[in-house]
């Protein structure tokens, strides 16, 4: 299929309630169909990978290309200035965390990148490398000072914008849950901050607000 076909394809699978969602979110009507998350993997199946197509598709700046992109394409065949730029040129949240996850996450070298990320003005690159921190915090956290790290996240994250705030408090929830000797700490700049506290949350769902968060899954360690 040609980039032409996918976005035709796309355009005819448009729907309005999908549409309404994502400009909540922060989609435009120009970059937007409107299409649901499981009609894109639905077309992904059947393209596998391609890796030429993934990079044609993120170019067009659509936001279900974009997600179509991210399930074709192989991580490790992008350098680390591609990887950069196209981190750096997301302008929507649910994108982010797809492509944080199905392509940052997987890059051979993503330990290389994550520490400027964290650093970064831009707003989706320092979203990535405090994604990357948060996954380091929780699954390998040799060579990460914790009490530094709590240090900067009770200094930064008050003034930081919306989008690197959600994983800075990612990183915040899973020291306090990972990590007992941190766990008070974590607990009492969650509260100081007081950072998603009066967060909308769905019947059966964690709040986000760190001391529920942490609280909920420590109990559910016992």
């Amino acid at each position: 299929m040609t980039v032409d076909e996918i976005l035709g394809k796309l355009k005819a699978l448009r729907n309005e309630k999908m549409f309404a969602h994502n400009i909540k979110y922060g989609a435009t009507e120009q970059n937007q169909f409107g299409v649901k998350m499981g009609d894109i993997r639905a077309l992904a199946k059947p393209i596998k990978t391609n890796q030429q197509l993934a990079i044609d598709l993120w170019a067009t700046g659509n936001i279900e290309a974009r997600f179509l992109a991210t399930l074709i394409i192989k991580p490790e065949m992008l350098s680390p200035a591609e990887l950069d730029e196209m981190v750096r040129s997301i302008n929507f949240a649910p994108l982010a965390d797809w492509f944080n996850s199905y392509v940052v996450k997987e890059y051979p070298g993503k330990e290389d990148l994550r520490e400027g990320w964290m650093r970064a003005e831009n707003a989706y690159a320092a979203r990535a490398g405090w994604s990357l921190t948060a996954g380091r915090v929780t699954r390998n956290p040799e060579g990460i000072d914790l009490a530094a790290l709590l240090d900067r996240i009770e200094r930064e994250m008050p003034n930081a914008g919306p989008e690197t705030q959600w994983t800075m408090n990612t990183t915040l929830a899973q020291i306090g849950i990972n990590h007992p000797a941190y766990r008070e700490r974590a607990l009492v700049i969650g509260e100081k901050l007081g950072i998603y506290r009066d967060f909308p949350v769905s019947k059966g769902c964690t709040s986000p607000f760190a001391p529920i968060w942490i609280n909920e899954m420590v109990s559910r360690q016992k």
